[in-house]
């Protein structure tokens, strides 16, 4: 269309608008799509002022900066309206507490703009609308004051890749207090010498959201925000930090002492999960500390690799022990159980049929989610081979294939369907999980990895939702021969809980990707452990001697506990082995004669429990047994190892042994335990600092950055 005859039709429609009639007739789809955006300022009495339509259609006229994208400002007419920088001001001041939600982007190293992208209002767009993007350029003519305190409301802070989160609308609506919008808007209002339109506009938007009835979610649910600093909220009215984010984390009480001689048998399914130890680090890393059910203690030290040796018999993975004192309570030992699975070279990998299951929803577009996974899933795409098959599903609002099975070596088809990829829309998780589920089983391999790898936050909220819902399908796709792997992204409404569950009864693993090196980590150096199962349902069973073991307690595997009887029970479900993957787990002992705070239990009228002579006489402190399936396999195998008691001081137990005792006494620590002893983060930091070994990729060393910033940010250690 001419672009003089678009602008005068578009002038004509806004002039129907302004005075209160119906508009946009004789208009093409797209300029009608935006007059029904623009209909919402005919609510402000400021909308009707002339001299605000004047300056509105002055800029039909003018023509848009050099520099612009066209691919952002998608109608000429509404490049040259925005423009203006008052119209600018009006128009966002108006419209972001209703539709809006900014962010600031580095557009180049040499250019940072403030950029508002137009919000969906819930129910009122579908799936498909592609908002316009409206940026503000500063006049000469503007007051230094006026453009610092715009800047100071709307953007709060100078820098690339700073995210300022503003009130959007929705069922996933994340919103601070109107109360202290308002009064933020009336602050910078005041502060504006110039005054004017800009000033009432920030009035009247503060006005207008809070009378705004979609402007907390119609359903009550509290407000979710992404867990960035938003300069909105004052701090008087900030909610608490885990109501603010909206994130999911199941609550498990860590284990207790249990007597030996009541209960000898503890019974665990092994965990090869890592994610919450990145996702600890990303609280850390923002500032402030995680909270104490984010912290699983099992998985912080299952985030690094030991030095245990490969298997050298039939079984997939060999065994370790280690005995020790304990370094943070006088009098008791530590116990360490390690397993190592074999490794397998990637070229030695049988072939894999991936099905990448991407979220594409809205709540993935910030940078560390979507775009971070994209940039991760390319880092996995380089190490494919020409027998590996990859699909990528993609689901927001309706699940879609984005591409069909295709051999590894075709990368550039690959990478260009990653590309394609843009956040959008509402979360079909379940929909999106069948989709990606019968894809892989299409182009099942009889002799391969067939695993479907879902990228997520785990928002799922269109569709199959319920947990048991999504477990109950999961498991029947398992039985089937198709595993599940999910990965975590992001913050703010980030479902720890479901993704690990997902994750759990899939037969799969789960990681929380925070950065581009956590995705290599992940994606490219553990490639085979993440992608190659050799072991299923593998379970410990440690038996303890009770004439030799007062009390245990089994550090962390809170949410992984099996009944005794379980252990038999080739129909209860366990953990996953990967191929060159380690399991570490740590018990806390104390032997007989220790002095033991535990609660008593009377003594059975009916029957009397007597120690055999070989554990009187003998020198065993514990008995462990370990189960695994083949992958393939539906009876398991048995191994059984003892470990003998010994006197050994800490200062004789290993390096591994050492920096595992510090990982865990750290989650101890994170997790305010009240079995900490006298741990302190700089014990804590000497203990693994003491203890670092050849530490390839700097993570031990990176660990003790972590320590020193939670002994910094934790009140409870002042």
């Amino acid at each position: 269309m001419d672009e003089t005859l678009e602008a005068k039709r578009f002038n004509e429609a806004l002039d129907a608008l302004l005075a209160g009639k119906a508009g946009g007739v004789g208009t093409d789809s797209e300029i009608q799509r935006d007059l029904e955006m623009a209909s919402r300022l005919l609510s402000s009495d400021l909308s009707r002022q002339s001299r605000v339509k004047a300056s509105l259609k002055s800029e039909l006229a003018g023509r848009a900066p050099a520099n612009a994208r066209p691919g952002l400002f998608f109608l000429p007419p509404l490049r040259r309206l925005i423009l203006s920088p008052y119209a600018a001001l009006v128009v966002i001041g108006l419209l972001s507490p209703l539709v809006f939600e900014l962010y600031c982007i580095q557009r180049a190293p040499e250019r940072s703009r403030l950029l508002g992208t137009v919000g969906r209002a819930a129910g009122s767009m579908g799936p498909s609308y592609e908002p316009g993007v409206m940026g503000l350029a500063r006049a000469p003519e503007m007051h230094s004051m006026e453009m610092a305190s715009f800047r100071k409301l709307f953007r709060g802070g100078e820098g690339a890749g700073a995210s300022y989160p503003t009130p959007t609308i929705g069922p996933n609506a994340r919103t601070g207090s109107l109360e202290s919008l308002k009064k933020a808007a009336s602050k910078a209002a005041a502060e504006m010498n110039q005054g004017g339109a800009a000033a009432s506009a920030l009035q009247a938007s503060a006005d207008a959201s809070q009378a705004l009835p979609n402007a907390r979610p119609a359903n009550g649910t509290k407000p979710r925000s992404i867990g960035s600093f938003n300069p909105l909220i004052a701090k008087e009215d900030v909610l608490s930090q885990r109501e603010l984010d909206g994130e999911g984390y199941d609550f498990a009480p860590e284990n207790e002492f249990v007597k030996a001689s009541d209960q000898p048998l503890s019974t665990f399914s092994i965990d090869v999960d890592a994610a919450s130890y990145a996702n600890a680090r990303r609280f850390l890393d923002q500032g402030r500390m995680p909270p104490q059910d984010a912290v699983r203690i099992e998985e912080l030290i299952n985030y690094f690799r030991y030095d245990y040796p490969e298997p050298a018999g039939e079984h997939p993975f060999s065994i370790t022990t280690e005995l020790s004192a304990c370094p943070w309570k006088a009098g008791h030992k530590l116990v360490r159980v390690g397993l190592k699975g074999r490794s397998i070279p990637n070229e030695k990998l049988p072939p894999n049929n991936l099905v990448f299951l991407v979220d594409s929803s809205g709540s993935m577009e910030s940078y560390d989610k979507l775009p971070l996974l994209k940039k991760g899933l390319r880092l996995l795409v380089e190490q494919l081979r020409r027998q590996d098959r990859i699909a990528i599903v993609a689901y927001a609002g309706t699940a879609g294939l984005v591409l069909p099975s295709t051999p590894g070596s075709d990368k550039a088809a690959i990478l260009a369907a990653l590309e394609r990829l843009e956040a959008g829309g509402s979360t079909a998780g379940g929909a999106g999980i069948q989709l990606a589920y019968e894809v892989a089983r299409r182009n099942f391999m009889e002799k391969g990895n067939n695993r479907v790898i879902l990228a997520t936050d785990g928002d799922f909220n269109v569709g199959i939702t319920s947990d048991g819902e999504l477990v109950r399908m999961i498991e029947e796709k398992r039985r089937q021969g198709v595993f599940l792997t999910v990965l975590g992204f992001g913050t703010g409404n980030y479902q720890d809980a479901k993704m690990e569950k997902l994750a759990d009864k899939g037969n799969g693993n789960y990681a929380y990707i925070d950065d581009i090196l956590e995705a290599r980590k992940v994606l490219v150096q553990e490639m085979g452990a993440t992608l190659l199962t050799i072991a299923k349902d593998v379970k410990i069973q440690v038996e303890f001697n009770p004439a030799r073991v007062q009390a245990y307690r089994l550090i962390g595997y809170e949410n992984r506990l099996l009944k005794a009887q379980d252990f038999n029970d080739d129909k209860k479900d366990a953990g996953e082995l990967g191929a060159g993957h380690t399991v570490t787990a740590l018990y806390e002992v104390i032997p007989i004669g220790a002095e033991a705070d535990l609660p008593a239990v009377d003594e059975l009228r009916y029957q009397k429990t007597r120690l055999s002579d070989a554990a009187s006489a003998g020198k065993e402190l514990l008995t462990v047994k370990f189960r695994y399936k083949k992958p393939d396999g539906d009876r398991s195998l048995l191994i059984v190892h003892a470990l003998e008691d010994a006197v050994r001081g800490w200062d004789e137990a290993t390096q591994d042994h050492r920096f595992s005792a510090a990982v865990a006494g750290f989650g101890m620590l994170l997790r305010g335990s009240k079995f900490a002893g006298n741990l302190t983060y700089a014990k804590v930091g000497r203990t693994a600092g003491e203890a670092l070994g050849k530490d390839e990729g700097g993570y031990r060393a990176e660990f003790l950055r972590l320590v020193e910033k939670a002994r910094l940010l934790d009140q409870r250690q002042r």
